[in-house]
């Protein structure tokens, strides 16, 4: 199978960087997969799930709001969070969704609601990646 360069950059650190077959991530209006010689493009990335297939071998990781620009030989993602499930803090998520649903049901303007219902979005995106790896 053909491979193409990935990238995963948080501002924190670098994510991932080698040869990969695909990768599929959560974008704005759904899942995507790209693989070598996609059409170039760039896309808006939401709370979600990044699947890595590197070697007929599939990792899943969670990865929060940024985007992806996609060249025919290589494929860039900012992001301002991607954790491995080993990464991440089961009681901190849990604890995060408990304050963006409680901040939902206070409901104080329409900015805010997004704001609470993308931090809630995360909590159990993270919480999903980590339940799915315990598991395997």
């Amino acid at each position: 199978m053909n491979k193409f360069f990935l990238e995963i950059i948080t501002p924190e650190r670098t994510f991932y960087s080698g040869r990969v077959e695909s990768i599929t991530v959560s974008a704005v209006g759904g899942l995507c997969t790209i693989m070598a010689m996609h059409q170039p493009t760039v896309l808006a990335t939401e709370p979600g799930i990044l699947k890595i297939t590197a070697d007929g071998k599939t990792r899943e990781a969670f990865i929060s709001e940024g985007f992806i620009e996609v060249r025919p030989d290589e494929t860039v993602v900012f992001s301002q969070a991607v954790e491995w499930p080993e990464e991440i803090n089961e009681q901190r998520a849990r604890e995060a969704a408990e304050r963006a649903e409680e901040m939902i049901r206070r409901n104080r303007s329409a900015s805010e609601y997004r704001l609470n219902r993308i931090a809630l979005q995360r909590a159990f995106s993270r919480l999903r990646v980590k339940n799915d790896h315990m598991k395997d």
